[in-house]
């Protein structure tokens, strides 16, 4: 029962390690294409759309994460203006997504195999 818990905590502390990397990610993006206006506040609401898009595209299956997110990612980009192409806005997207769900993952795969779940 003890593992369940340590388990469980670790997949409610991990959910918050994507955040954090999806905001982090999505704000050396914006520092990277020139904006220097509310930046942590424009990550913000980047990452929190990137973010949900992730979660309703697991909902339905795995890569649909990696639709939905680069998705929602590209449609509140063009919201705050960023000079870039819809193309490379979209590509971004799914480098960010990719890179902070692989990143979650093999760390999350290291926490359960350390634990034993795994």
């Amino acid at each position: 029962m003890f593992y369940r818990i340590v388990t469980l905590v670790g997949g409610v502390v991990f959910v918050a390690v994507l955040f954090a990397l999806l905001w982090f990610f999505c704000r050396k993006f914006l520092e990277r294409h020139g904006v220097t206006d509310m930046v942590a506040d424009r990550a913000t609401v980047l990452a929190t759309w990137t973010f949900a898009g992730i979660s309703v595209g697991l909902l339905f299956a795995v890569v649909g994460a990696f639709v939905l997110g680069p998705w929602a990612f590209y449609r509140t980009l063009r919201g705050h203006d960023v000079p870039i192409s819809d193309a490379a806005a979209v590509w971004w997207g799914l480098a960010i997504v990719v890179a902070a769900m692989a990143t979650t993952g093999v760390g999350f795969a290291a926490f359960l195999y350390a634990v034993g779940a795994l």
